[in-house]
Formats: structure tokens, sequence, C-alpha cells
């Protein structure tokens, strides 16, 4: 079996779970069949890489990202199985599948009829995002959601998809990339480069500037974390100019106030993450919108135990009262969230024997149910069933 795999991400260019999902999934799957690449990007030499209509360049990024899937389509001539991932790629294996007579599989990573929001980011584009992942989920030949709370979703969301063609094949952790200990170089060590002390509790957060992700409520939260507490924000990639300015007033209000801030902008090694997740007392998801939650995994492979929102497929990795605490989410009382996530990082924080007990907890359920070589087995076997 020869497999297209078509993503907007690959690396060195990845700033989002989709991405680490279709790395992972490519690296494994290789033990399996034949997989190319597609990509959008620099040129490089793991990837079939396919560039916009240059004609395109002053459009709407939306159009320019549907010209790079009309050559996505064209390159995947030879393959038996067209795999997309996101609204990104979703018209290109459509297409294919179209066009060369074979079955497309998408990989449902996140909806965007549940992310309203990007319309700030795309304006008339995210009419056009949402039009192109709606076609591809409804004539898609098997739908891969990455997770139980996607799968709810996808069939809320698309109701002329038949039921049938949805598999959920859950995102995966490397735990062997992701563990806890010092660092791994003799370079100098992420916290002390960042000059955050050790002898201190430190609460954690990675993740891209984005409504999506809840930045704004855990910056809301910290006012009230203990004063001991040192937070350390790695967030950058901001989807719009205005919430870029909208979380740096926020945190510049946060630091003012209480001290015991660091502000990470810039995307960092992965080994420094993995420091900086180690380190950490407890880690905070607290996204408004999360169909599973990768980064969750990170930081349980890490031992780090995990306060996180109760939204979309979190609960079916963080075990509350396990690994972790969930805080109930509610749009309409903001407020309530933020005091709560506040009062469940304190509690975990000011007791350390529970803490610990979480993160060893989620890094064995990390390691038991998250391995990366059985979803690339299961992949495999939806490809099958697709092609029948």
């Amino acid at each position: 079996m020869r497999v297209a795999m078509m993503t907007k991400e690959y690396p060195p260019e990845i700033y989002g779970g989709a991405g680490v999902h279709v790395t992972e999934l490519v690296r494994r799957l290789r033990d399996l069949c034949e997989v190319d690449v597609h990509c959008t990007g620099a040129p490089r030499d793991t990837a079939i890489v396919h560039s916009p209509d240059p004609a395109l360049a002053d459009a709407n990024p939306a159009l320019t990202t549907l010209s790079s899937g009309l050559r996505m389509a064209a390159a995947a001539a030879e393959a038996d199985v067209a795999h997309s991932h996101t609204w990104y790629t979703g018209l290109a294996g459509h297409l294919a599948a179209e066009l060369h007579g074979i079955p497309h599989v998408l990989t449902a990573h996140s909806l965007e009829p549940r992310r309203p929001w990007k319309a700030e980011q795309l304006g008339g584009g995210y009419r056009v995002s949402s039009w192109s992942e709606r076609n591809a989920v409804e004539y898609a030949d098997a739908v891969i959601a990455v997770s139980d709370g996607m799968k709810a979703d996808v069939l809320d969301c698309y109701p002329r998809l038949d039921p049938g063609r949805i598999h959920v094949v859950r995102n995966g952790i490397d735990t062997a990339v992701w563990h806890p200990g010092p660092a791994e170089s003799n370079d100098e060590p992420a916290l002390t480069s960042l000059g955050v002390r050790t002898d201190r509790p430190i609460v954690a957060f990675v993740g891209r500037i984005t409504r999506q992700k809840g930045v704004g409520h855990l910056v809301a939260a910290a006012h009230a974390f203990d004063p001991s507490i040192q937070l350390v924000l790695c967030a950058g990639a901001p989807d719009t100019p205005e919430i870029a300015v909208e979380t740096e007033r926020a945190v510049a209000e946060l630091s003012e106030k209480r001290g015991n801030v660091f502000w990470v902008r810039e995307m960092l090694p992965t080994e420094q993450i993995r420091q900086i997740l180690t380190a950490a007392a407890v880690f905070v998801c607290p996204s408004v919108y999360e169909p599973l939650g990768i980064v969750n995994l990170e930081a349980m492979a890490c031992e780090t135990a995990v306060v996180a929102s109760d939204v979309g497929g979190i609960p079916e990795v963080v075990a509350d009262g396990r690994t972790g605490t969930l805080v109930h989410y509610d749009a309409a009382d903001t407020g309530a969230f933020e005091a709560d996530l506040a009062a469940a990082v304190n509690a975990l924080v000011a007791d350390e024997e529970r803490s610990r007990a979480f993160g060893v907890a989620g890094r064995e359920r990390a390691v038991a149910e998250f391995a990366w070589e059985s979803i690339a087995q299961q992949t495999l076997e939806v490809y099958t069933a697709a092609g029948r």
C-alpha cells in the first residue's frame, strides 16, 4: 500500500498538535506501508513540498492554501490512499480521490464550526475554510476522529456523514522523547537560562496564543495563584495582532502585580520544553476547545500533574482525580472557570504528595494507552477498510 499523506505541517515546520501527529504517525506507518508526505512551506528533503500559485500571492490566505491543495491532488497519482489532515489539505484529499479513483481518509484534528474566532484571523477566508472542511468530511471514504469527543462533534457538525464511516483513533505520545529527568545535553538547562528558580514551585503552560487555548483565562486565573508559584508561559505564534496586544497587556499587568512570570515567546526545542514540563509541579491546559490535547500527554509522560478544562477530548486523556484535576468550563461564566482553575492549581501545588502521585499515574497511563505503534496499526486498518 502506498499512502499520500497530506499535511500543512511537517518537520522542521511544526507549530501545533496536528503537525506532531503527522510526524509521529508517518514514522511508525513506514514500518507497515509506503508513505509519501505532501506538505507546504519551505523546501526539504524529507517531503514533497507544494507551493501556492504565485498569481495568488496577494489573495486571501485561504485561497493560496487551496491552490497548494490542487498541486497535492495532482501529485498523488501513484497513491493507493489519500490521507488528509485539517481543512488545509481536505480539498487535496477529496480531489485526489476523485481524480485517481482511490479512497480518501481524513483525520479530524479540530473543526471549523467549533472555532468561530478564526473569522478574526481569516476574514471571509473562514467561510472558505469551513466549506473546504465540510466538503472533505462529507465525501470522505473514512473519517478518523482523534477522540470520542471529536467523533461526537463531527457527527453533530456534519449530520450528512454516515456514522459508519467514522473511526476513533486517538493521538499518541512518544514516551522515549517525553520523559522525566534532568537535561540530556551539556547545554545550559532551560530553567537556568530563563532565570526560573528550581527551589520554588513551577506552573507551566505550553501552547499557541489563540482563543482556543484559553491563554487569557490562565493569565486572569494566575492573579489568584499562591505568591510562591512561578508561572512559565511558553506561548507564541498569536493568531492575530489584536490577541497579541491583549496578551501583552494582560501578562504585563500580571507581572506588575505578582511577579514570578516568565514568558517565552519563541518556539523552544523539544528537549527544553521537556525540561520545563519535568520541573513543573503542575501543567495547566485552560483550552476552551480541544479535540484531544497532545500537550497534556506530553506533560503526563514527563510525570507532571495536570490541571485542565473539561472540554472536548481532554477527559479521555486526563483522568480526573488520578492523573490530574479537571475544571469545568462554561462560556457563560468564565469568571467561575478562572477562579476554579486557580483553586485547582493552588491545591495541587500545596499537596506535593498528591501532585507527585498524579504525575506517576500520568506517565503510566501515557505509556500503556497512547503508544504510536498501536495508533499506526489502527490507522492502517482504516485504510484497508476504506479501500473495500
